[in-house]
């Protein structure tokens, strides 16, 4: 279902009242209060030292002489000009260092932020205004005549409102610029930005109208970016991720309006065309982009990938969030239909392997792998067998890799996903079940090395796994195309195999780990299966041998 654009409208517009209420109106309202009381105080006294004051405090305000005006003028325009000042100065030197931090956008944020732009031009305009109040002020010749004199009353009054303000709005002004600058509010701001520029139906603009909002969006994926790896330089994993996360939710809220926006945003040209991560592909490549509308996908898929490349050696933690963002991406893919972007995060789910086994991270590779087949599950149960198929091809290919590479956990672990893949496949009545089943089957193949074993030993623990699955449901005929495969193993392994099988009882595992299971556990009731599935092999290949003791004459 598509999101309510006209809801979420009505809710930022409910956020943004809700922030001006909170950051503006009330600490300025309670700073006001708190000075006009004192004020108000401070005038019935002295009103009571003075017994011949008649004048109200009113009549004090609008009562004055040319040379009062002047008096008050005078120091009014030093202050208003030296709080301009001081709020340059702060708000510079804060945003700069932000910008030196998280991203140099920081800055051209702050400068075309709205809010900003409307509080240095009070600061200004209340400048100018006093100026030229002050500038307006005439003294008479002297002598007590009026002529020439001139005194601006409503002036000053204005002024000194303007002043009043001035002074009320530094602190919560200063506060809006600590919080512009919190390190998630520049995510968001940039997150919104993108979208924004993303999710503009098509009507009515321009080429180059449209040129400037692919560069805007992808400036903000591109900006997204360097806040991830700054984090990542600076140890911060919590701004890391949640960077990693907006950049997930940049490209889920664009998805499923991709239908509705200009067919030209879609097309590769103009300054797009020589953006880093586009200038150095082929033509074909381009164009297949352009064909397939998933540019956006690709650039935001290639951040992705940047930072996980820098964070395999600096921050392993991020590796399972940026997989989980990119399952999220395939999600909202598979929900609105768009197989192309589909495509697209399977291709980078392969990548990131590919980085994980060239870089031997093994946890990098199980986290991956964790996210990856849940996206195969999420496939199976929208029906795209022929894209799980291919999933399970790649899981095939990167298990035999592993297992050349000496990895044995990770073929291993790659095993046990497309047992569970075969197992939903099962359930769903997937068309694609038996060419799973095959390639499942296909995964093993004989050691070559002798440290290779722990491996393939694994590989078949999955396989009776999966029978007894099918054992369970009552398809023996299944069961027994994993027995014909088996039936050829060595009886040292087969008998291994099955006592280790049915010596995991718990399906806790004693450390901490992302899946949180037991790859070899099977239910009780499936592990009483294990004996019918190996009671199949002859009876001379699963008995123990029997050792001959010898005696010392």
């Amino acid at each position: 279902m598509r999101p309510d654009r006209t809801t979420n409208d009505t809710d930022g517009q409910r956020r943004r009242g809700a922030t001006v209420v909170r950051m503006w109106l009330r600490p300025m309202s309670h700073l006001l209060g708190v000075s006009m009381a004192t004020l108000a105080v401070v005038h019935l006294l002295d009103v009571a030292r003075h017994e011949n004051a008649h004048l109200s405090l009113w009549e004090l305000f609008v009562r004055m002489s040319p040379s009062d005006a002047g008096q008050i003028m005078g120091g009014i325009g030093e202050v208003i000009a030296a709080i301009l000042g001081i709020v340059i100065t702060v708000a510079s030197i804060i945003v700069q260092l932000a910008a030196n931090r998280y991203t140099p956008r920081i800055t051209e944020m702050f400068f075309r932020d709205r809010t900003n732009l409307l509080v240095m031009g009070f600061f200004v305009v209340s400048a100018v205004f006093s100026l030229w109040v002050n500038f307006s002020i005439r003294v008479g010749a002297g002598g007590g005549s009026t002529e020439n004199t001139f005194v601006p009353m409503y002036g000053v009054l204005v002024t000194m409102a303007l002043l009043t303000a001035s002074l009320l709005m530094m602190a919560p002004y200063f506060g809006y610029v600590f919080d512009f600058v919190e390190p998630d509010n520049v995510v968001r701001r940039i997150k919104t930005s993108g979208v924004e520029q993303a999710l503009r139906p098509a009507g009515g603009e321009g080429d180059d109208e449209v040129d400037e909002r692919r560069v805007t969006a992808l400036s903000s994926l591109e900006q997204l970016a360097d806040v991830a790896l700054n984090a990542i330089d600076q140890k911060d994993k919590g701004i890391a991720s949640k960077t990693i996360d907006s950049l997930s939710e940049l490209v889920v809220a664009y998805l499923p309006h991709k239908a509705t926006l200009d067919p030209r945003w879609f097309q590769i040209r103009d300054r797009l065309a020589k953006d880093t991560d586009f200038v150095s592909m082929n033509a074909e490549a381009l164009g297949k982009l352009s064909t397939t509308r998933t540019w956006l996908e690709y650039k935001a898929l290639r951040q992705f990938l940047m930072v996980y490349r820098e964070a395999l050696t600096a921050m392993p933690d991020l590796i399972t969030r940026i997989a989980i963002d990119t399952r999220y991406i395939g999600q909202t893919a598979i929900a609105v239909g768009d197989q192309a972007a589909v495509a697209v995060v399977v291709k980078f789910f392969n990548t990131y392997m590919r980085r994980s086994l060239n870089a031997k991270d093994i946890a990098a590779a199980y986290n991956n792998l964790n996210q990856y087949r849940y996206l195969a599950e999420e496939l199976l149960k929208a029906g795209w067998g022929d894209q799980v198929l291919e999933i399970a091809r790649h899981f095939k290919y990167y298990a035999q890799t592993a297992h050349a590479m000496g990895l044995a956990f990770l073929t291993e672990t790659v095993a046990f996903d497309l047992c569970v893949v075969n197992e939903r496949a099962y359930d769903l009545h997937a068309p694609a079940r038996d060419e799973l089943l095959q390639l499942f089957l296909e995964v093993d193949k004989e050691a070559e090395l002798d440290q290779q074993e722990p491996s393939l030993r694994g590989v078949r623990k999955a396989q009776v796994k999966l029978a007894t699955y099918y054992l369970q449901k009552g398809e023996e005929g299944l069961a027994r195309k994993i027995y014909r495969d088996m039936r050829d193993e060595r009886p040292d392994r087969l008998r291994s195999i099955r006592a280790e099988l049915l010596a995991v009882t718990s399906n806790e595992f004693w450390e901490i780990s992302d899946r949180g299971a037991v790859f070899e556990y099977i239910e009780p009731e499936r592990r009483q299966l294990i004996h019918r599935f190996f009671e199949w092999f002859p009876a001379t290949t699963m008995r123990e041998p029997i050792r001959e003791e010898h005696t010392q004459e």
